[in-house]
């Protein structure tokens, strides 16, 4: 998916939604949204169901990289802590902006339980067993069209929630170039993390630390380490980054609780695509955003970091 899709389909929500719509309308935008999410993380689950990249390689390898990606989740949200009670105060800044404002709309979500915390992750595990046992003939061209449908339905319905909290923009240009120690502190912790855990598990540097900061960028990072550094590198690029989304999903939750920027650090690059909705659906919709711009950025670096780190290595 192109770079500027997610922000057209934001801007196009933001601006259906702009002068408010009726209930029931945003009731069915809401339920499109939920539905867009189920296929996204079936579609996931697929993905890795029908990879025998994966499959064939869940054994050992496959629990070294799940230990790695754990590692870099938790690097990224240390640092992101760290940053949030120092040069980044995102909760301080909501609650600032409700005091001046008098803004309802910036009042946390609600922290009762919501039925999307067990169908999340119950459909992406749904798709990785059909996806192995009965469609692992599935055409990944299928699997990459139907997620590129489910994400422009869901930043659609982004921005639709965005035109309904339009106290978004205050609170991102409150922030103002803070912003920036949100990519920051997920990309040191995600190198951090990898070169940590690469020394416990006695996995090679260059292939632990390249893999945690591929931070989400599964495709590129697994493609990058295969051409330069052999076949078994690339899988853990690969399976370490698919590995991220899962955990993110499953521990919500448990970010959330954390702090507010907790979800959007283990997020990382994905923040841009697949994990952008269930971590907005976490973090309310203004730091929706703040999510979507950092994974953007580290979108962007992933590319530009792993030819440096592979030499560096």
């Amino acid at each position: 998916m192109n770079m500027y899709v997610p922000f057209v389909c934001l801007a196009l929500g933001a601006v259906i939604n702009w002068r408010g719509l009726p209930v029931p309308i945003l009731r069915i935008f809401d339920m499109l949204t939920n539905c867009a999410l189920v296929v996204l993380m079936l579609v996931i689950g697929l993905n890795i169901g029908t990879s025998s990249q994966v499959m064939t390689n869940l054994g050992h390898i496959g629990l070294n990289c799940m230990i790695i990606s754990l590692f870099s989740i938790m690097g990224s949200v240390v640092f992101t802590v760290l940053a949030e009670h120092t040069v980044m105060p995102l909760e301080k800044i909501r609650l600032m902006l409700a005091e001046e404002e008098g803004m309802k709309a910036v009042q946390p979500q609600s922290s009762g339980f919501s039925p999307l915390v067990i169908v999340m992750p119950s459909c992406i595990a749904a798709g990785i067993v059909s996806g192995y046992v009965l469609l692992s003939d599935l055409p990944h061209q299928l699997l990459d069209t139907t997620l590129t449908i489910s994400l422009v339905f869901l930043y659609t319905g982004v921005g639709v929630s965005i035109g309904s909290n339009k106290e978004v923009f205050s609170y991102i240009k409150k922030l103002g170039l803070r912003i920036i120690f949100m990519p920051l502190c997920i990309f040191t912790g995600c190198l951090l993390g990898g070169l940590v855990s690469g020394l416990i598990l006695k996995v090679p540097l260059s292939w632990s630390s390249l893999s945690a900061s591929g931070m989400g960028y599964y495709s590129l990072t697994g493609a990058f380490l295969t051409e330069n550094l052999g076949i078994e590198a690339g899988t853990y690029g690969f399976i370490v980054n698919v590995s991220r989304d899962v955990f993110t999903v499953l521990l919500l939750p448990v970010l959330s609780h954390i702090s507010k920027g907790s979800p959007i650090a283990s997020g990382a690059a994905g923040c841009m695509d697949t994990m952008l909705v269930p971590v907005t659906k976490a973090v309310g919709p203004h730091l929706g955003m703040v999510a979507l711009i950092s994974g953007t950025i580290l979108t962007v670096v992933v590319p530009l970091w792993l030819p440096a780190g592979a030499y560096l290595f």
